[in-house]
Formats: C-alpha cells, sequence, structure tokens
C-alpha cells in the first residue's frame, strides 16, 4: 500500500500535486458548507470567529511558532526516514516562492480549521476529531511516528480552540506552522542540493 502511494505520488507532476491539494481544501470547504446547514442554525459556528481577539497575537503565533522550532529540532535530531512522508511535502514546497507558500498555507489553515475544529470537533468532542483529522491527511498513515505526530498537533490545536474559543486564534496557528514548514523545507532542500553540487564540482 505504501509502495502503491509512493508510486502515484511520482507519476504526478508539481503541477498536478497542486491542483490535488487545492481541489482536497475545496472539497473541505464545501463539506463544511454542507454541514453547516445541516447542523448549525445560520452557520452559528462562524459566530466563533473573531480576528480582533488579541489572543491572535498572544497565543495563536507564539504557539505556531513554538510547534515548528520544536518540529525542526526533531528533524535534526530524529533519522530522516521519521519524517518521510513520501517526499510530498518537498514537492508542494521546493519550487515555490514566498507568496506562494503563504497562499497555500492561508488557504489549508482556513479550510482544515472551519472543517475540523469549527464543526467536527464542536459536535464529537477534541479526541475524535484529532483522530479524524490525522486520518485525513492520508499519507502519514503509512509512516506510525508522522501519525502519532499529527494526532497530538491536532489535539493540541483543539485545546487551544477550547482555550479561546475562536477559530481565528487556531487559523493562524495552523497558518504559522504550515507557512514556516513550507520556507523551512523550501531552503533546507535548497542547501542540500547546493551541498551536493559542491561535493560533485570538488
Amino acid at each position: 500500500m505504501k509502495n502503491r502511494y509512493k508510486e502515484l505520488i511520482n507519476g504526478l507532476t508539481d503541477k498536478e500535486l497542486l491542483f490535488h491539494l487545492y481541489l482536497t481544501q475545496l472539497i473541505l470547504l464545501t463539506i463544511s458548507f454542507i454541514l453547516g446547514i445541516f447542523l448549525f442554525d445560520h452557520f452559528s459556528f462562524l459566530e466563533r470567529l473573531d480576528w480582533t481577539d488579541i489572543h491572535i497575537i498572544s497565543i495563536g503565533i507564539p504557539m505556531g511558532v513554538a510547534v515548528v522550532m520544536m518540529d525542526m529540532g526533531l528533524m535534526k535530531w530524529l533519522p530522516s526516514s521519521f519524517y518521510d512522508d513520501g517526499g510530498l511535502n518537498e514537492r508542494l514546497f521546493r519550487n515555490k516562492n514566498i507568496l506562494h507558500i503563504m497562499l497555500i498555507a492561508a488557504v489549508v489553515a482556513f479550510s482544515e480549521e472551519l472543517l475540523f475544529r469549527g464543526i467536527i470537533q464542536t459536535k464529537v468532542g477534541l479526541v475524535l476529531a484529532s483522530i479524524i483529522f490525522a486520518i485525513i491527511h492520508y499519507r502519514y498513515l503509512f509512516n506510525w511516528f508522522l501519525f502519532l505526530n499529527i494526532v497530538f498537533l491536532s489535539f493540541f490545536i483543539g485545546l487551544i480552540y477550547q482555550w479561546t474559543n475562536n477559530l481565528a486564534v487556531t487559523i493562524i496557528m495552523h497558518f504559522v506552522i504550515d507557512f514556516l514548514l513550507g520556507i523551512y523545507i523550501k531552503y533546507a532542500r535548497k542547501n542540500s542540493d547546493e551541498e551536493e553540487d559542491k561535493l560533485f564540482y570538488e
């Protein structure tokens, strides 16, 4: 199953991978819209979306940065196989400019937080929402460390949502995580390629 997944990913161009990413997020937004109609009166879950909340700056941003710092530390200390997602993240970010990485992070953060925190967690609770969130990130099912990592991350973001009761806080936190990791992946790979070229020409 894992090998078939890698073959599928390798068979797609970078443009096709990007298309599938945006299509997936559109599907999540559509599901949010449909569930919002049936599970909430007048999309009442959107009332928990306050962009003026000071917690966005005091909690959302620093917590996002803290998660990224911890992840970067683990990437340096743990074997590379622990972070092997089949190369998808690297393919998505390595050739994108900063603004495009920012757009990807914003779209993903908004659509996923709206569905998983705003709707699913509100209706079925933190634990089940975290597990569903991890399962949706299909590529992580083939790597026990990444799967546990995404479950704990979702649980942590869910706790932040329960604490602040504001979707905007978790959207910004999620955005900061994806944006900074996207930047890290882009430039870590660039530096790695430069080192390989240097060794080759020496």
